[in-house]
């Protein structure tokens, strides 16, 4: 026996953790070694560019198709077959001879994080009592800020000294132990749902989505009011139109518009989806003002951020108490209020460079996001059904990744309205050189304007909020 079934959860928890804290070092360590990748490979910067929004679009795409085949097939064998995706595809990564085909290969790294991503908060969901979930959750989330921090300074010194290849294989072993951790520790579960794959609903909303992602990302560069934006707008339409008819009438739907009906869970997507705006263009926006309008090297940039990340190794945990002990409601407004100062505080950043006027407004945010995402989680997890938490997860993460898209996107938009936009995709690679004081002073505008535009993001998620504090629906049945 690996331990007495009393602390198996526990190590159910590790596994799970070990998993979220590989897949999320790739994220930020790619990051990083983006501008030695460009000219490592001979390739230009939008190709770049596209590694990373590549793994966002599939990441995303199979959120759902993965959170209804865990319902359907398994959480464990589908975590344990996402991770295995993930693992060879880092793998290919790594040996990638050209930009296409890394981002082939990222594509498909996309898919395998997917799939373990999906199914990570069911398997705790199932393995914890609703007493020490919120406990549970709020130490998962602790490995996500560990990937933050480890992720920006580790993809500096591994480029600087072994070359941006090795921020690929340097993950290889952690999600190698994953696999085998899974495969001993995690159990094989029954179905807890019937029904074919929805393959029509995963189709159009895969689709809807990779054109909606495609207008917003290619926008700018293509003019928002060409031919080809106005096309794949009206195609995002149709596409999600088509989708939600499909789901309606479908059997087995991939999104289970029943779940809806529940005030807790229609509430916890609405707050999922402006908090994530507001919040995942953070690093981005600064990564801009630090590197553009104050000349800091890309390590030292990666390590004024390190405080938006640290204090959650404490106040995520504590969120979670603090949700079991309270509830879900308080902690997540209480949280989203200190972001919203957080932001604000960043939106006056000057000319004049000031270490305290950056880190201060982070630890104040990190230990915001602590409090409430954990709590956000479990609000919304915890009013489904627990016959469709693999359903239910999907959704949510989704809605997350949706929001991330969007507020990437609405950052890079905000900063080419003031600067061309192969200057501002350059400063965020790092590769612009010395602005002269009006390409400053621009920059430093438009970063204090996309903080305050966030803030607008925040109130609306405080607003959305709200209705947690009502009591959750007592309707448990899956309404399909």
């Amino acid at each position: 026996m690996l331990a007495p079934a009393l602390s198996r959860k526990w190590w159910i928890l590790s596994v799970v953790t070990l998993v979220a804290f590989v897949t999320n070092v790739d994220g930020t360590i790619v990051v990083v070694g983006l501008p030695r990748m460009v000219s490592g490979l001979h390739t230009t910067i939008t190709v770049g560019i596209w590694a990373l929004t590549s793994y966002i679009i599939t990441s995303t795409v199979f959120l759902l198709p993965a959170g209804r085949w865990s319902d359907v097939i398994g959480s464990k064998q589908i975590f344990m077959s996402g991770l295995m995706v993930f693992t060879v595809a880092t793998f290919l990564c790594g040996i990638a001879p050209s930009g296409v085909l890394l981002i082939a290969f990222r594509f498909i790294q996309g898919t395998g994080a997917a799939l373990a991503l999906a199914t990570a908060t069911p398997i705790i969901v199932r393995a914890f009592p609703q007493s020490e979930l919120g406990r549970a959750l709020g130490i998962n989330s602790t490995s996500w800020v560990m990937g933050s921090i480890v992720g920006p300074v580790a993809g500096g010194i591994l480029v600087s000294t072994l070359g941006w290849r090795s921020i690929f294989f340097v993950t290889i072993p952690f999600a190698l132990l994953g696999v085998i951790g899974a495969w001993v520790i995690l159990s094989d579960t029954h179905k807890t749902a019937n029904g074919a794959t929805d393959w029509y609903g995963a189709t159009t909303f895969a689709l809807a989505l990779v054109a909606l992602l495609v207008g917003l990302s290619m926008g700018q560069a293509w003019g928002w009011i060409s031919w080809r934006i106005i096309a794949l707008l009206v195609m995002t339409v149709v596409l999600f139109c088509g989708f939600v008819l499909a789901e309606r009438r479908a059997s087995a739907p991939m999104f289970n518009l029943g779940l809806l009906k529940h005030h807790h869970y229609r509430s916890g997507l609405g707050v999922t989806v402006s908090y994530s705006i507001g919040f995942f263009a953070t690093t981005f926006l600064l990564t801009i003002y630090l590197q553009g309008a104050v000349h800091l090297s890309p390590l030292n940039a990666g390590l004024m951020l390190v405080p938006l990340s640290a204090p959650q190794l404490v106040m995520g945990p504590v969120g979670g108490i603090l949700a079991d002990r309270f509830g879900p409601a308080r902690p997540v407004i209480l949280g989203i209020l200190f972001l919203g100062v957080g932001g604000f505080w960043l939106s006056h950043l000057g000319p004049q460079f000031s270490v305290n006027a950056v880190i201060l407004p982070l630890f104040l945010m990190s230990a915001a996001n602590g409090i409430a995402w954990p709590s956000l989680v479990k609000a919304v997890m915890s009013s489904a059904p627990r016959t469709s938490t693999g359903t239910a997860s999907g959704m949510f993460y989704t809605f997350r990744n949706v929001g991330m898209a969007l507020s990437l996107t609405l950052a890079l938009v905000i900063a080419e309205a003031s600067l061309p936009a192969a200057t501002a995709s350059q400063v965020f690679l790092g590769t612009a050189g010395i602005l002269d004081p009006l390409m400053k002073g621009a920059l430093i505008r438009s970063t204090d304007v996309g903080f305050l535009v966030f803030v607008g993001f925040y109130a609306l998620a405080l607003i959305i909020a709200l209705p947690l504090l009502r009591p959750p629906s007592h309707a448990k049945s899956d309404a399909a």
